[in-house]
């Protein structure tokens, strides 16, 4: 069975992310800024974004508030710009047609998982989609990976978790899944993912292909 994370690496949804983080700024009278300088912290989730783009820390009275607003912008805009990685439905095709199972694991909140899963028309092909607050625990905690394998019914050795962060691989290695890295996701600024020791990386999606043999 094959588990893909969802953001950075089944589908780049870091220009909509992106649209809302900058409407936020906007309202602060700060600068927008370009995709390049924020795709680097897409991964690192919506608490860190909002600390690193407004530059206000988590224990300010303003801060949840500001969350909330970030993630209701971002329901508003949630499927304008994203798209799937080039590649990613061509080995999503290669895994059905071989009645291969597969499904997303995700610390994504699962009112924008669902809504993004429906627009892309991806919401009846997964044979499960775990977010990150479908049960007590998220990633790096190996629960939500020991799930989805449960659901494919697959034992973790035989399955593979495709990430873009070391928060997958942390996770994937406690399950005990075959841990790919996928570098052409939103690797952090100054990161170097060798070092997260996974089983493996691909430079892009159709690699993956080759693990699956």
């Amino acid at each position: 069975g094959v588990l893909f994370d969802l953001d950075g690496t089944l589908l780049d949804t870091a220009p909509d992310l992106v649209y809302a983080l900058n409407q936020l700024r906007q309202e602060h009278d700060l600068p927008l800024l370009p995709l390049s300088t924020l795709r680097p912290i897409i991964s690192l989730g919506s608490k860190v974004m909002i600390k690193r783009i407004l530059g206000i820390e988590e224990n300010s009275p303003s801060f949840n508030a500001l969350r909330e607003k970030f993630l209701s912008l971002y329901q508003q805009h949630l499927a304008d710009s994203t798209q799937f990685f080039p590649g990613i439905e061509n080995v999503l095709s290669y895994l059905e047609e071989r009645k291969i199972p597969w499904g997303i694991v995700t610390n994504k909140l699962t009112r924008h998982t669902s809504a993004l899963l429906k627009a892309l028309r991806l919401d009846h092909r997964p044979v499960c989609v775990i977010c990150g607050d479908s049960l007590p625990t998220y990633k790096p905690d190996p629960a939500p990976i020991l799930y989805a394998c449960q659901l494919l019914q697959q034992d973790p050795q035989q399955c593979l978790y495709i990430g873009d962060s070391l928060t997958d691989v942390t996770a994937s290695k406690a399950a005990g899944t075959t841990s790919l890295v996928a570098l052409y996701g939103y690797i952090g600024e100054g990161e170097n993912p060798l070092n997260w020791l996974a089983d493996g990386y691909i430079q892009q999606p159709i690699e993956l292909l080759q693990w699956l043999s």
